[in-house]
C-alpha cells in the first residue's frame, strides 16, 4: 500500500468520487472529502483531497503527503475535527484486506477463494477482535475504534508507518509519534516473523511488551496478545504473576530476574524523556521487593544472544538459542529461538510444531 510520490489530481480526476462530506447524512466535516483509490502499477494508492480551492503546498522537494498518494493535507484537516471518516475508513480497510494473501500473514490458504485477499474473519483473528466488530467497520456502521484497536488493525493489515498514520487520521486520532516507542510493528518485520514457521519468534519492545508472535511462539510461551494490554509486558508479568515463572526451571529464574531489571534500567537511562520505562520501574519497585532489591544494585545490561531453557507442559524441557535482532531505531526487538540439530530439544521443538496451538500452550509468557 505504498505509493509515496504519486499525486492525486484536482476535482476533475475521475478516480476521485464525491467525498463523504458531500454526501447526505455523513458525519465528516464539510471541508474534507475522500478519494476512491487507484490500483495501478505502483500498488494501491489511497487518494485524499480537499474541497477547498487547493491543497496546502508541499514542503520543498515533496510532491505529496507520504503514504497517502494525495496532495499534502495537514493532520488537522485529515482529522476532520476529530470525527470518523467512515466511508474512507471502510474503503481503506477493504483495500488493505484485498491486497494480502494468507501466506503473507502466516495463514494457510485453505480452499480456493472466490475473491482475492484475506477474509474478514482472518483480519479479525489477526487483530484480536470479533468478526462482527470488524464487519461493521467495513460497512461504515461500526463504533469509533480505540487507539489500541487501530494499532491492532495496522499490524493485522501489515501497514507501513505512513499507512498506519493515515488510518489514525481517518478516525480523527493523532498517530503515534515517530520519535517514541511505538506499538506499531513495521511491515517488513512482520513478514520476516511470518516466515519463521519452524522457530518460535516474537517482536518485543525494549521495555518488554510483546507486540507480535508467530504460531510457534504462541505454542511455546502462550498467546500474549490474547491478554489485556498491561499483561503483555514480560517484565511486569515475571515479577507480579507467579505463574509467569513456571515457564523456566527454578534454578534459571534468578538470572531471568536480573536480565529483566538490568535491561529496563538501561532503557530508562537511554530515554529520560519517555515516561513508559520510568513508570514501569516505579510500579514494580513499589509492588515487588525482589525487583526493588535488584533495581538498587544499579546493574545495566541489554538483551543479548544467549541460551535459554523452557519448560513446556507437553513436550518437556527445551534448551534453545536466543537471537535478538534490533529494528533500525532500536526500540523493537525480533527475538528468535532455535534448537541445535541433533539434540533432544530439536526433536521436541519439531514435536511442538506439530502439536501447535491445540489447547496445550502454557498461559505464562
Amino acid at each position: 500500500m505504498g505509493g509515496a510520490g504519486l499525486v492525486a489530481h484536482e476535482h476533475t480526476d475521475p478516480l476521485v468520487r464525491p467525498g463523504p462530506a458531500e454526501q447526505a447524512g455523513d458525519e465528516s466535516a464539510s471541508h474534507l472529502s475522500g478519494g476512491a483509490g487507484d490500483q495501478g502499477q505502483h500498488g494501491w494508492v489511497p487518494l485524499v483531497r480537499c474541497s477547498q480551492p487547493g491543497p496546502r503546498p508541499a514542503a520543498p522537494g515533496e510532491t505529496s503527503r507520504s503514504g497517502t498518494g494525495g496532495p499534502w493535507i495537514t493532520p488537522a484537516e485529515c482529522r476532520s475535527l476529530g470525527r470518523v471518516n467512515r466511508a474512507e475508513l471502510a474503503d481503506f480497510l477493504r483495500r488493505g484486506r484485498a491486497r494480502l494473501e494468507p501466506s503473507d500473514v502466516g495463514l494457510a490458504a485453505g480452499a480456493r477463494r472466490r475473491t482475492p485477499g484475506l477474509r474478514r474473519e482472518e483480519v479479525a483473528q489477526l487483530a484480536g477482535m470479533s468478526v462482527d466488530y470488524y464487519t461493521r467497520l467495513e460497512q461504515r456502521r461500526g463504533p469509533r475504534p480505540s487507539r489500541q484497536m487501530l494499532t491492532a488493525l495496522a499490524r493485522a493489515l501489515r501497514l507501513t508507518d505512513d499507512e498506519r498514520d493515515h488510518l489514525f487520521h481517518l478516525v480523527g486520532e493523532e498517530p503515534p509519534r515517530r520519535g517514541t516507542a511505538s506499538a506499531h510493528v513495521r511491515q517488513g518485520l512482520l513478514l520476516v516473523l511470518d516466515r519463521l514457521y519452524d522457530s518460535p519468534a516474537q517482536v518485543v519492545t525494549d521495555c518488554g511488551t510483546v507486540l507480535a508472535q508467530n504460531a510457534l511462539a504462541k505454542a511455546l510461551v502462550g498467546d500474549a496478545l490474547a491478554r489485556p494490554p498491561r499483561e503483555r509486558n514480560l517484565t511486569r508479568r515475571f515479577f507480579l504473576d507467579p505463574a509467569a515463572r513456571d515457564l523456566f526451571p527454578p534454578e534459571d529464574r534468578p538470572a531471568h530476574a536480573f536480565d529483566h531489571v538490568a535491561s529496563l534500567r538501561a532503557v530508562a537511562a537511554a530515554r529520560p524523556d519517555d515516561p513508559e520505562p520510568a513508570a514501569l520501574a516505579a510500579e514494580l519497585r513499589a509492588a515487588s521487593p525482589e525487583f526493588a532489591r535488584l533495581w538498587e544494585a544499579h546493574e545495566v545490561s541489554l538483551r543479548r544472544p544467549s541460551s535459554k531453557r523452557f519448560v513446556h507442559p507437553v513436550v518437556g524441557l527445551l534448551e534453545l538459542d536466543c537471537e535478538v535482532l534490533l529494528s533500525h531505531e532500536g526500540r523493537q526487538q525480533l527475538i528468535i529461538h532455535t534448537a541445535r540439530p541433533g539434540t533432544d530439544s530439536y526433536e521436541r521443538l519439531r514435536l511442538l510444531q506439530v502439536v501447535g496451538l491445540q489447547d496445550m500452550a502454557p498461559s505464562s509468557p
